[in-house]
């Protein structure tokens, strides 16, 4: 079944789902309401992801999986390929060594594959690790990382005793971090100019007024009648606020995109914020960031004029974040420079920034698949493919970046020394 009012390839959620929905859209609503008929996206993105119990990362869905009839959304690296843990667990090791350190903390980390192949990378390297932290907000994803660890650490559970979970953020930390495909999830601001002037992108319900300066957006999906399962529910959409004295840094900002035509973009507060503030309680050792994005001059290209907002649901990509609130995942590209400037601004040094493909082949990914057999095809072609899904320009190879920062280390990765790109940032 399908849903024939918003996208015709996209299957409806089953009724417990549609309730669930229901119901973080009804939170959604009164927020709209208490906030006079308007909300920031960035806003409505946090609910939509994070809200307690409802949103899509702190509620019960799937997320991560190989197809969409086992009610996943997407597929990540560590999913993908063993290898790609393997892999990144050397340049976990390199960095331990570097800086003197034995604590691993990782963010986000999904179903713990990540966690578990770099703990057996580690072990099998003999480097030390006397603690792995997992800093994890959703108690679904926590359950999942738990069960992954305590089957893959079956035969070890002295490995496994090192894994302990937080929800916070503690007040010190020395250690190497990491982050794959994190920054992407955290809530973004959109800008849009129209007729040469620059507006606040939010969200409205229909009926109300979305305050001064405001207009509902001509789009097709702007207070489109819902979905007729969701009959009884109030109806969201596009509103725009002018902008009528921006903050210097985003005049700044918006003053780069060159041209008059129509432009959406957005600006990435929350990711910038956040790894700002992993910086400055790092003493000593490394932050390594994996995930999609561009260096700003990329990022504001004069064509790139609709943005990089995308929703992803059932293993299909599409750009309504009204869809089903709480069932979907939404993302946007990463501004590089933000987060290298956040930082800078935090007293780190910048390791390095490069693509994903250079960086695995740095730390030793083609080694490792030159550790197997070929003539052994039922367990070399799978993961063949998987190291060119991992390392094409076409695929993941050249759209993911990998950006490192650290405290109180001399020299550099190996992981960095080839293809640095830190002068494009």
């Amino acid at each position: 079944m399908v849903n024939s009012n918003k996208h015709d390839s996209l299957p409806v959620p089953g009724p417990a789902a549609l309730a669930h929905s229901q119901t973080l859209e009804a939170l959604i609503a009164a927020a709209i309401v208490a906030g006079d008929g308007w909300l920031p996206f960035d806003r409505y993105m946090e609910l939509a992801l994070y809200a307690p119990g409802l949103g899509y990362y702190s509620g019960g869905s799937t997320k991560f999986g190989w197809r969409a009839d086992d009610g996943s959304d997407f597929i990540t690296a560590p999913e993908l390929s063993p290898l790609f843990a393997q892999t990144l667990g050397q340049a976990v090791a390199q960095a331990l060594q570097a800086s003197g350190t034995r604590a691993v903390m990782e963010f986000g980390a999904g179903t713990g594959k990540l966690a578990a192949g770099i703990l057996a990378t580690l072990d099998a390297l003999g480097v030390q690790c006397e603690r792995y932290t997992i800093v994890e907000l959703s108690g679904e994803l926590r359950e999942r990382q738990q069960a992954t660890l305590a089957a893959a650490c079956a035969d070890n559970p002295g490995r496994l005793a090192k894994v302990d979970w937080l929800d916070t953020l503690p007040d010190h930390f020395d250690g190497v971090m990491l982050g794959n495909e994190v920054l992407d999830a955290m809530p973004v601001k959109l800008y849009q100019r129209r007729a040469g002037v620059w507006h606040e992108r939010g969200v409205t319900l229909a009926g109300l007024d979305a305050g001064p300066g405001a207009a509902g957006v001509d789009l097709e999906r702007n207070l489109a009648p819902p979905d007729p399962a969701l009959s009884s529910q109030p109806r969201l959409g596009w509103a725009d606020r002018v902008i009528a004295a921006p903050a210097p840094a985003l005049a700044e900002l918006l003053a780069e995109i060159e041209g008059d035509h129509d432009y959406l973009t957005e600006t990435c507060d929350a990711a910038a914020a956040f790894t700002g503030t992993v910086l400055q309680l790092l003493g000593r050792g490394v932050l390594l960031l994996i995930d999609y994005g561009f260096p700003r001059h990329e990022y504001l290209h004069p064509q790139r004029s609709g943005g990089t907002l995308m929703c992803h649901y059932r293993h299909r990509a599409h750009d309504d974040p009204f869809l089903y609130p709480g069932l979907q995942d939404i993302t946007a590209h990463v501004d590089f420079t933000a987060i290298a400037q956040a930082g800078l601004d935090a007293g780190a040094d910048l390791l390095g920034y490069t693509s994903q493909a250079r960086f695995l082949i740095n730390s030793g990914i083609t080694d490792l698949l030159g550790q197997l057999d070929p003539r052994d095809t039922q367990r070399f072609l799978p993961a063949a493919n998987a190291v060119q899904k991992l390392l094409a320009e076409s695929e993941m190879g050249e759209l993911f970046k990998v950006i490192g920062f650290s405290r109180g280390v001399d020299g550099r990765l190996a992981s960095f020394e080839r293809g640095d790109r830190s002068h494009a940032l």
